[in-house]
């Protein structure tokens, strides 16, 4: 198993906070966000993680630069591509006879969310929170538990749901992935979000998505100021456990490589 972090955006949305840090620098209980992130994958035994950075990328690439099994992808671009852009530059070091976990730097789950999604099975497993959702939420539509579309543009009245931006992805489904992503790249679509290439796999009618309903646990995506104070609020303790533990048992031994 491997997993994939986008960390390249600078989250300008939140003001003067990142002027001086990357996003995935904010803290939670003293915490960094990307710590926390990884602490997740080192839990489920995933030590074979891909961050895609951008903004500030050196401070994150010293944070994290002893740790085993991490890859840092720069992304140069950043400030003029969405994240597909962000998940292109990092195709060729995915590996496509593994399963990956896609993951956002500025998003936390409870430890629930992340196991259950671990254990499902389907060529991709989309965490969605079902609930009235605003213009902003990457919205959802289902038939009989599997996705059939997912995109902003999904009008509030007929979005069942908000897909959460941590997904499980089979190694059946990579090559594909792989693919749409690079066409989308070849016809300058910049401004893709990684749900584009999603819709583009639906379309294809080959692939079983499967979605994991969230809506009874903790998830938190940090856009706004608001959104910090709200996860910093509710985060739960058994995440901060897991953190803490990753911490104190994190030997930063060995040296990443840099692609």
């Amino acid at each position: 198993m491997q997993a994939v972090i986008m960390a390249a955006g600078k989250g300008s949305r939140l003001g003067d906070v990142t002027n001086d840090r990357p996003k995935c620098f904010l803290e939670i209980k003293g915490i960094k966000l990307i710590e926390y992130n990884i602490a997740l994958l080192h839990a489920n035994g995933i030590k074979d993680i891909v961050i895609v950075t951008g903004y500030m990328h050196k401070k994150i690439e010293e944070l994290l630069r002893n740790i085993e099994g991490i890859t840092f992808v720069y992304n140069p671009f950043y400030e003029f591509m969405n994240v597909l852009g962000s998940f292109f530059m990092a195709c060729n070091t995915i590996k496509n006879d593994e399963d990956l976990i896609y993951m956002h730097a500025d998003t936390l789950c409870a430890p629930e969310i992340f196991n259950e999604m671990f254990l499902a099975e389907g060529d991709m497993v989309l965490p969605v929170e079902f609930k009235s959702c605003d213009e902003e939420a990457m919205k959802v539509k289902t038939q009989n538990g599997k996705l059939v579309e997912i995109s902003k543009q999904i009008s509030c009245r007929e979005g069942e749901g908000e897909f959460i931006g941590i997904a499980k992805i089979s190694k059946e489904i990579i090559l594909s992935l792989k693919t749409v992503t690079t066409k989308l790249m070849e016809q300058k679509v910049f401004n893709a979000y990684f749900e584009g290439a999603i819709t583009e796999l639906i379309t294809e009618q080959k692939y079983n998505f499967e979605v994991l309903d969230t809506t009874d646990y903790f998830w938190g995506e940090i856009d706004f100021l608001e959104d910090y104070i709200t996860v910093e609020q509710s985060i739960p303790q058994n995440l901060v456990d897991i953190a803490i533990r990753d911490r104190k048992e994190e030997k930063y031994f060995g040296k990443q490589t840099r692609r």
